[in-house]
């Protein structure tokens, strides 16, 4: 499954601005520097149906009930810069979703490792003999 780039949902992806509560000052209360994503990951024209039922069954704690992605960056003093944030923060979900995890191996303690841990024990429970009263 090949993986998809923020910059490829470019059209797709709503951006709006609000009043920010992050640095700024006074600046803040005059400009509308947070800006809020809205992607709408059920109707995207853009992802396959397997893309979408990967990221629909990734993302399902982060989506709201009508499988809309909500992302906000307020954390610069520019529109600009929070707007390139909220895509950061994006393609780093995308990237997460459409990383195949390897598989564990099962694997046993080596003989060594297992003659460690007994030989500590017993260093451990000598230590808690002297301690005792006669």
């Amino acid at each position: 499954m090949t993986r998809i780039h923020a910059s490829d949902l470019l059209d797709e992806l709503e951006f709006s601005a609000s009043r920010s509560s992050g640095p700024g000052g006074q600046n803040v209360n005059k400009v509308s520097t947070k800006i809020s994503m809205r992607f709408d990951v059920r109707h995207s024209v853009k992802l396959t149906p397997e893309q979408k039922e990967v990221l629909l069954n990734k993302w399902a704690s982060r989506l709201t009930k009508e499988g809309v992605l909500l992302l906000h960056a307020q954390e610069k003093r520019s529109q600009l810069q929070n707007k390139e944030e909220v895509l950061v923060k994006l393609e780093n979900l995308l990237v997460k979703a459409f990383t195949i995890k390897k598989a564990r191996k099962a694997t046993k303690p080596s003989k060594a490792a297992k003659r460690k841990r007994i030989d500590d024990k017993k260093q451990r429970g000598e230590k808690k003999q002297w301690r005792q009263k006669l």
